[in-house]
């Protein structure tokens, strides 16, 4: 018997990404805006993000140092 079923993508929300980026929750929102990262609306309007493609850019930035 075969199953149809589709592990669902992990999305996040604006917090979560900021966090991830170290950034302010509303740039995420303004970057959504500007179309360079895309989002999910939820049936309450929330923006929510693929955790695939938030990662994707996490991996595109340069690495910081660590200050000794």
């Amino acid at each position: 018997m075969s199953s149809n079923h589709v592990d669902p993508e992990t999305l996040l929300t604006p917090s979560e990404v900021a966090s991830l980026f170290r950034v302010d929750p509303k740039t995420v929102t303004r970057w959504a805006k500007a179309g360079k990262l895309s989002s999910i609306r939820t049936l309450g309007g929330h923006r929510r993000y693929r955790e695939s493609e938030v990662r994707g850019l996490l991996d595109g930035l340069p690495q910081q140092r660590q200050v000794d």
